[in-house]
């Protein structure tokens, strides 16, 4: 039997998680999913996770993406959940509420990051990539030769006097109701203000919107770097929570 273990990631609009395998790189089952509860605190997240494991009556180790900063297993950002989540020793209460499973707790984009350099299209690419993810917001994970720099939170940088994420994260395409023309015009903006700091080899595009690459890649402009999409797409982050949560 192949190593199987569950991965569950936290976003700011649904949380989703599957049993993954690790030697595939992909889920064993078709992941399930649940809206994540607004407010977006941390009991009632606790108890969407608890209630997708035990989807698939799982009974092991079970590691946990989270949209912010991860250290140690303690959150310490939330800009799209509840700021009652900022000092929660999240692994802990994951932990206490799944009934004393092992729980791993990391950050989003890092989980996506590893994966996609494991199993995707950072596969075997050494000098620096980046992975973004764009959604509610934009998540980030830098490598360097394959090593990950934790927790970099690229989406959180300044950009013509705006948090980058309010101006170029899928939610700021929908809840401006942009093209994609617009979108890209405001991505390429933001990925050119990151290459100009990191120089990368590679860019990595996750998130869901990474299942339309040809809506919007073809558009980017002013980025010398080359760009593929996420090959693991929008479950990259429940594969990096299994491998994470393997150790």
């Amino acid at each position: 039997m192949s190593m199987q273990i569950f991965g569950v990631d936290i976003g700011g609009s649904g949380i989703k998680g599957a049993p993954v395998d690790l030697e595939r790189g992909d889920l064993a089952q078709e992941r399930h999913k649940v809206l994540t509860p607004q407010p977006a605190t941390p009991d009632g997240v606790a108890g969407c996770v608890v209630e997708v494991v035990r989807h698939f009556d799982w009974d092991g180790p079970v590691g946990v993406t989270f949209p912010g900063v991860v250290t140690a297993g303690v959150t310490r950002t939330a800009a799209n959940m509840d700021k009652s989540w900022i000092g929660v020793d999240t692994a802990a209460l994951l932990a206490r509420e799944l009934d004393g499973r092992p729980v791993t707790v990391l950050n989003d984009a890092d989980a996506a990051g590893v994966a996609e350099m494991t199993y995707g299209a950072g596969r075997g690419r050494g000098g620096t990539v980046i992975l973004l993810t764009l959604g509610t917001g934009i998540g980030s994970a830098l490598f360097t030769d394959g090593r990950l720099v934790p927790n970099t939170e690229l989406g959180h940088l300044e950009l013509k006097g705006h948090d980058a994420e309010t101006r170029a994260s899928v939610k700021a395409k929908e809840d401006g109701d942009l093209t994609w023309e617009r979108w890209a015009h405001r991505l390429s903006k933001y990925m050119q203000h990151v290459e100009m700091l990191f120089s990368p080899d590679l860019f990595v595009i996750g998130g869901g919107v990474s299942r339309k690459p040809e809506k919007f890649l073809p558009l980017i402009e002013g980025v010398r770097a080359e760009i593929l999409p996420a090959r693991l797409q929008n479950n990259a982050g429940i594969v990096g929570a299994a491998m994470a949560a393997k150790g």
